[in-house]
């Protein structure tokens, strides 16, 4: 059972509601991320498994945007 509607084909990237894609009969798969509960039972052992605020952690978070080296951050 799938947990949102929107599905979106592995094969041909077109989207609909259905399990199987209309146009090319390819499998389709959830667009959408799971959704977020800030009362999430698991949140503090996912935490500490993923060692969340360490330095090591904290270097592997995207940036928004390219830093060069030698210029500030404004």
């Amino acid at each position: 059972m799938v947990r949102t509607k929107l599905q979106r084909c592995k094969d041909c990237e077109e989207y609909g509601l259905g399990d199987i894609c209309k146009h090319c009969d390819g499998k389709m798969e959830t667009v959408a991320p799971l959704k977020y509960s800030p009362e999430d039972p698991q949140g503090t052992r996912r935490r500490q498994r993923v060692d969340a605020g360490s330095d090591i952690w904290i270097e592997s978070l995207p940036t928004p945007r390219k830093v060069i080296e030698g210029e500030e951050e404004e």
